[in-house]
């Protein structure tokens, strides 16, 4: 069955790219580099490659579309396509607006009435939830998690009772540490799963729990690659909320520089209870 040119009845198309393997790109990704007037793009030098390795002659213009410049241009690039240019955006690997560039543009061309259409691709967060094992039939993506201590605490157990797999994204640097955080507040018996340069030649998924997970990775050197981090949801079976986790949590809180009394009162907010007998119970144990 024959189907339209990607351009043919929308000037504004978002692409999806691989997350790794080049050989994942689709016909209509290559027709949509060689047919595009304009490419906005995330890095120039990266698409240049991918059009290169995909033995696609690009004639369009190139703009850098970034997070850093994404509130500017996104106007310049709705204008361009209401002028009658194809205009193609692309993030440096996977599908746009999933922690890259992109929502921006599809929101405001959906309040401005300007017609886009976007093409299918990998996407780094759903391979790892399907490779993972974990279930699929409800899953949260959460992406990036916050880097300061205290945020990052707040938003995992602002998700530890939530029953569906979620789904993070992580740095290698701080995947060890994120971990950490898990275990102490979704529980170490927690099911879970590391996926490693997924697509790519040392495509690893590391099962297990979250204690297991986060051993393995403690035993190696260093964390390599793009980090997707898979955690089933709360069950009645693995929802941990007994009095030594607490002051294991407290403990974890105050070697982090959380004064004592405020992290008693933080996990009585988190967990319910009371804030004062965590407390004494903390000082019990250090007096001891």
């Amino acid at each position: 069955m024959d189907y339209p040119p990607v351009f043919e009845e929308v000037n504004l198309v978002l692409a999806g790219t691989p997350i790794g393997n080049v050989g994942d790109s689709s016909p209509r990704l290559r027709e949509a580099l060689r047919d595009a007037e304009v490419v906005a793009c995330e890095d120039t030098r990266r698409t240049r490659d991918l059009a290169h390795r995909l033995r696609v002659e690009m004639s369009a213009r190139l703009l850098a579309y970034h997070e850093h410049n994404e509130a500017t241009m996104t106007s310049e690039l709705l204008n361009l396509a209401r002028d009658g240019k194809q205009v193609l955006q692309v993030s440096d690997a996977g599908m746009p607006g999933i922690s890259d560039p992109g929502f921006r543009l599809g929101h405001a061309a959906g309040n401005a009435g300007i017609p886009f259409t976007v093409l299918p691709g990998p996407s780094a967060p759903l391979l790892a939830l399907v490779g993972s094992g974990l279930p699929t039939d409800s899953f949260t993506f959460v992406g990036f998690l916050p880097r300061k201590f205290a945020a990052l605490y707040h938003t995992l157990q602002s998700l530890s009772a939530r029953n569906e797999s979620l789904i993070f994204l992580e740095s290698p640097r701080r995947t060890v540490e994120t971990l950490d955080a898990m275990v102490q507040v979704f529980g170490a018996n927690r099911p879970a799963v590391v996926a490693r340069e997924l697509t790519k030649t040392h495509e690893e998924f590391i099962r297990g729990t979250l204690e297991s997970v986060h051993s393995e990775l403690c035993s190696r050197l260093e964390v390599l690659g793009e980090i997707v981090i898979v955690v089933q949801g709360a069950t009645a079976g693995n929802e941990s909320a007994d009095s030594t986790l607490h002051l294991d949590k407290l403990e974890q809180l105050v070697q982090n520089g959380v004064k004592a009394k405020t992290a008693a009162k933080l996990i009585a907010t988190w967990f319910g209870g009371s804030a004062n007998e965590l407390f004494s119970s903390y000082l019990e144990g250090k007096n001891g």
